[in-house]
C-alpha cells in the first residue's frame, strides 16, 4: 500500500460492519496488506471509542479468524476510534484530522469512506462528509442505493457526484469480490483451451443461480420497496453476467475491462416481462408491513439475450430468491451436444445431458468441467464424469481473501475493476424499463422448493442445473462431483 489510510466506517455497529467489515479491516491490518491504517466509527450510538472497541472486538471474535487474545487485539485495537454521529460534522473532521497527524504528513495519507447505512440515508452521508471537508484525498465506497429505474439512478448519480468524481466512488457488488469470480478472468483470457470455444458455436446456453434459504426477517419493509429483480439482479447477476460474455479486454485494467462490461449491457435486449417468471412464497403476505394483495417479487428467473457476434442466440438464464431449497452461487455453461449417430443403442451417449463447465461463487472456489467417458469393462457403455478444481486444495488457500476484504482494499489501491460503474447501472436500468412498466404477476410458490413451476417453461427445452444431480467432491474422499 502506498499511501496510509483513515478508513471512516458510517453504520460501524450495524450488522454489516459486525459481520464483514471490523474483521475484514482486522485481517487486511494483521496480514500487513494495510499497515498502515486507523479506523474512525460513526453511527446513531451514542458511545465512546472505549465502547466500540468492545463491540469490534466481540465482531471479531464472532466473525474472524481464530482466537482473539488481549495479545492480538491491542495493536488493532490502538487503531480505532469513534464519533456518534450526533456530535456532527465538525467532530467528525477533527477526528479524522486527528488521526491523519498520527500517519504522517496529511498530503500522503488517503481516506476511505464507507458507506454501510441503509440507502435513504446514503446521500445524507455524503453531504456530510462535503460538510466537513473530507472530500479531498478520499474515496467512497457505497453499498447501495443504485436506484430503482433509469430516472431514478440518474437523479441518484448526479447528486453523488456534486460531491465526489465518479473515479471517486466505489459501488460495491460482493459477488464479484469473491475469489470465484475473479478466476472467470483467468480461466477465460489465459488458456488457449477455453476462450477459443467461448461463444455461439460452441454453448448452447449459461445458467448464474442464485437461491438462498433464508427469508426476508428483519427486510420485510425495505423488499416492499424493491423486489428480488432491483434488490439481486441488477446490482449482482447482472455483473457476473458481464464477466462471463464481455470481449477480451486490452488489458487487465480497471479502464478497459469497464469497457467490455458497458459494452455487454449495451448489447443486451431489453428485458421481455415474457421472459419473466416473478414468484412470491406463501406466507409473505399478511406480515405487519405488507399489505394482503402485494404483488412484491421475492423470487425471479429470467431470460437474458445480448445481441453481438460473440453470443447472438445464446440465452442467459438468471435465477434468484428468498426461502428456496438450497442455498447456491451457481454459474454453469452448457455446451453444445455432437452428433451420436455413432454410438450403439444403450450406450448412454447423451442421456445424461450436455457437458458443463460449472463455477461455484460460494466462499469455497470450485470448478467442474463434466464430460462423458467409456464405463470400464465390456462394451461401449458411457458415464458422466467431471475433473474438478477446489482452491482448498491448493498451497496458496489460506492467502485468499474473502469478497469484502478484497474490495476494500481494491478500493483503497484505487482499482475499480470488480466494482460497477454510474454508467452500467444506468444501462441496465434502461434494458429494464419494459419490464419495470410491465411486470408479469407473481406467482406463489411453496417455501422450501425451486420456486413456480413456470420455470421450467421459461428454460424449456432446456433443464435446470440446480439442483444438482449429484454433490460436489468433497476433498477427504475421492467421488465423483457435478456433471
Amino acid at each position: 500500500m502506498d499511501h496510509p489510510h483513515v478508513v471512516v466506517l458510517f453504520g460501524a455497529t450495524g450488522d454489516l460492519a459486525r459481520r464483514k467489515l471490523l474483521p475484514g479491516l482486522l485481517r487486511l491490518f494483521e496480514s500487513g496488506l494495510v499497515p498502515e491504517l486507523r479506523v474512525l466509527g460513526t453511527s446513531l450510538e451514542d458511545i465512546d471509542t472505549e465502547a466500540f472497541d468492545a463491540i469490534a472486538r466481540a465482531a471479531c471474535e464472532e466473525h474472524g479468524k481464530g482466537d482473539i487474545t488481549d495479545v492480538r487485539w491491542a495493536p488493532f485495537s490502538s487503531r480505532l476510534r469513534y464519533v456518534p454521529t450526533s456530535a456532527g460534522p465538525q467532530a467528525l473532521a477533527d477526528l479524522v484530522r486527528e488521526l491523519e497527524a498520527e500517519l504522517g504528513p496529511p498530503t500522503d495519507v488517503r481516506r476511505l469512506h464507507y458507506l454501510s447505512v441503509p440507502p435513504r440515508a446514503a446521500m445524507d452521508v455524503l453531504h456530510e462528509l462535503k460538510a466537513a471537508g473530507l472530500v479531498e484525498r478520499a474515496r467512497v465506497i457505497m453499498e447501495k442505493p443504485c436506484g430503482t429505474d433509469l430516472a431514478s439512478a440518474q437523479r441518484l448519480n448526479a447528486e453523488v457526484h456534486e460531491v465526489f468524481d465518479e473515479e471517486q466512488v466505489f459501488r460495491i457488488d460482493h459477488f464479484l469480490g469473491k475469489e470465484a469470480a475473479q478466476n472467470i478472468l483467468a480461466f477465460r483470457f489465459a488458456n488457449g483451451l477455453f476462450e477459443p470455444i467461448w461463444n455461439r458455436n460452441f454453448i448452447d446456453h449459461v445458467q448464474i443461480d442464485v437461491p438462498e434459504t433464508l427469508g426476508l426477517e428483519g427486510r420485510t419493509a425495505f423488499y416492499e420497496s424493491t423486489g428480488a429483480y432491483r434488490d439481486m439482479v441488477v446490482t449482482h447477476l447482472m455483473q457476473v453476467l458481464a464477466f462471463m460474455a464481455m470481449e477480451p479486454p486490452t488489458s487487465l485494467a480497471p479502464g478497459p475491462i469497464g469497457e467490455e462490461k458497458l459494452k455487454v449491457f449495451r448489447s443486451m435486449r431489453p428485458i421481455e416481462p415474457a421472459q419473466v417468471v416473478r414468484g412470491q412464497y406463501s406466507g409473505y403476505r399478511g406480515k405487519e408491513v405488507v399489505a394482503d394483495d402485494s404483488d412484491t417479487e421475492t423470487f425471479i428467473a429470467l431470460k437474458v439475450e445480448i445481441d453481438n457476434w460473440r453470443w447472438a442466440g445464446v440465452p442467459f438464464f438468471l435465477r434468484t430468491g428468498k426461502k428456496l431449497a438450497e442455498g447456491a452461487r451457481i454459474i454453469s455453461i452448457a455446451f453444445k451436444e455432437p452428433p451420436l449417430t455413432m454410438f450403439p443403442a444403450g450406450s448412454n451417449a447423451g442421456t445424461a445431458g450436455p457437458d458443463h463447465l460449472t463455477f461455484d461463487l460460494a466462499d469455497q472456489s470450485r470448478m467442474s468441467l463434466s464430460f462423458y467417458g467409456k464405463r470400464p469393462g465390456p462394451g461401449m457403455k458411457l458415464e458422466k464424469l467431471s475433473m474438478q478444481f477446489a482452491t482448498v486444495d491448493t498451497s496458496g488457500s489460506g492467502a485468499v481473501l474473502e469478497a469484502y476484504e478484497r474490495l476494500i482494499l481494491d478500493a483503497m489501491r484505487g482499482d475499480h475493476t470488480l466494482f460497477t460503474s454510474a454508467a452500467g447501472i444506468e444501462t441496465l436500468w434502461e434494458k429494464s424499463q419494459v419490464l419495470l412498466d410491465n411486470p408479469p404477476p407473481v406467482r406463489h410458490y411453496v417455501p422450501g422448493s425451486w420456486g413456480p413451476n413456470a420455470i421450467h417453461q421459461l428454460i424449456a427445452p432446456r433443464a435446470w442445473r440446480l439442483p444438482f444431480e449429484r454433490s460436489w467432491r468433497d476433498t477427504t474422499v475421492t467421488t465423483t462431483g457435478p456433471a
